[in-house]
């Protein structure tokens, strides 16, 4: 496995432990406050992205970072991130 890879399944492996989005802890993501709280909370700051724009992966790392820049809740990251990858569409799945 190369270094790229290696830091990339860490960083999602600490994104995912620090947002519960895959633990078993019965949090479910609320993908209608996700569309409220991207809309809310980063217009704020810059202009909204289409899911399309970015990868799953890049949208992962993204908001692992907004999540610090932006003082983000963990249920509010996991919102935002469900209703995102909710929103993408199978031909923004095939292509990225």
């Amino acid at each position: 496995m190369n270094k790229t890879v290696k830091i990339t399944v860490m960083t999602l492996g600490v994104f995912f432990m620090n947002t519960g989005t895959l633990a078993a802890d019965g949090k479910v993501p609320d993908i209608a406050n996700g569309a409220k709280v991207w809309a809310d909370t980063c217009m704020r700051c810059h202009n909204l992205r289409a899911p399309s724009d970015l990868s799953s992966r890049a949208w992962v790392y993204s908001m692992n970072h907004m999540r610090v820049r932006a003082g983000l809740t963990g249920k509010e990251t996991r919102d935002i991130l469900a209703f995102i990858l909710s929103s993408k569409t199978p031909e923004d799945k095939e292509l990225r």
